[in-house]
């Protein structure tokens, strides 16, 4: 009797496998339904995202000012990029603020949420608080407050040096060539601080603290506990944070735009400022671009890919 039921119970879940594997009625109707919630994002996607790349990507082998048919031209407008002195100060200027202000922002991310997490525990609300505000304000409006304090003759900082006996000090932050990109990149940091110690303190918070205090009875100190327990439990996330400070590096514009336009004499010219310009017509007698903005569009895109590729590699890696 038990071998007979053993027997249909096989039976049965064979036929189980068998309905599954090749799908009943029922299991077809849900794919269809679930092809239909996904068609209309897949049709948005299509014509939002794939369809403008594409197009940009054909734009960047032709020759177009934006009336009339564009010129075919082939790879002209990439081998020009290499020849023209302000594509490649662009270009070195993107990524040494990417690379700068990538690190920056991850070391002081994550020591100001260990900070945060263990010495300012009791006033932890109010310091994240604090930090958290430079990073709700729109980068324009930020870019905007940062320009009047660098200004020269009415800025805070001028006067502020001025008020303490450091005259000497003064100077026209954003006009000269050795200061603004430093300038910017305070700027930078001070947008994007908050932002990066909330996704450490929320790392921090899934570590065992179990590993501290074993490591505390065996002798090790706060550094050495932070270098060999801290560090290495929140790779996936200074991956996750390294990759979104690339992507945002590649594609820098807004307060770089609005506090310098790329000046002074392209010194803090990046990739966006100098397409932007390109563009638009605000450069080579005011004729617009089309198709070499659409060059540099493009590359900008496989940089931000190359980041992208590079936080999956690190994710992986500290999976590990």
């Amino acid at each position: 009797m038990a071998t007979a039921l053993s027997r249909q119970r096989v039976v049965e879940r064979a036929g189980a496998r068998t309905s599954y594997r090749f799908g009943s009625p029922l299991r077809k109707s849900q794919r269809v339904a679930g092809y239909l919630f996904v068609l209309p994002t897949f049709a948005l996607f299509l014509a939002f995202v794939l369809w403008p790349i594409l197009y940009t990507a054909y734009l960047s082998l032709t020759s177009w000012g934006g009336f009339g048919s564009p010129r075919f031209v082939h790879f002209d407008n990439y081998s020009r990029m290499l020849h023209d002195p302000v594509a490649r100060r662009a270009l070195i200027v993107t990524l040494v603020l990417t690379g700068v202000t990538t690190a920056i922002l991850t070391f002081l991310g994550l020591v100001t949420a260990v900070l945060v997490n263990v010495i300012w525990s009791k006033v932890g609300v109010v310091v994240r608080t604090i930090l958290f505000i430079p990073g709700i304000v729109s980068f324009v409006v930020s870019a905007v407050l940062w320009k009047l304090i660098y200004d020269p003759n009415i800025g805070t900082l001028n006067r502020l040096l001025g008020a303490i006996g450091l005259d000497s000090l003064q100077h026209p932050w954003l006009a000269d060539h050795k200061t603004v990109l430093p300038a910017i990149v305070v700027v930078t940091v001070w947008s994007g601080l908050g932002f990066n110690m909330l996704i450490y303190f929320a790392g921090l918070q899934s570590i065992d603290p179990n590993l501290y205090e074993a490591a505390e009875m065996d002798g090790a100190n706060t550094v050495q506990q932070f270098r060999h327990i801290t560090v290495p439990s929140l790779r996936i996330v200074t991956g996750l944070i390294v990759s979104l400070g690339l992507l945002n590096g590649f594609k820098a514009f807004d307060v770089i735009f609005v506090m310098t336009g790329g000046g002074p004499n392209h010194a803090s010219e990046v990739l966006g400022t100098y397409l932007y310009s390109l563009a638009f017509g605000s450069t080579s007698g005011s004729i617009p671009q089309l198709g070499y903005a659409s060059a540099f569009s493009v590359v900008t895109m496989v940089l931000c890919t190359l980041a992208v590729i590079a936080q999956l590699w690190l994710t992986r890696r500290a999976d590990r």
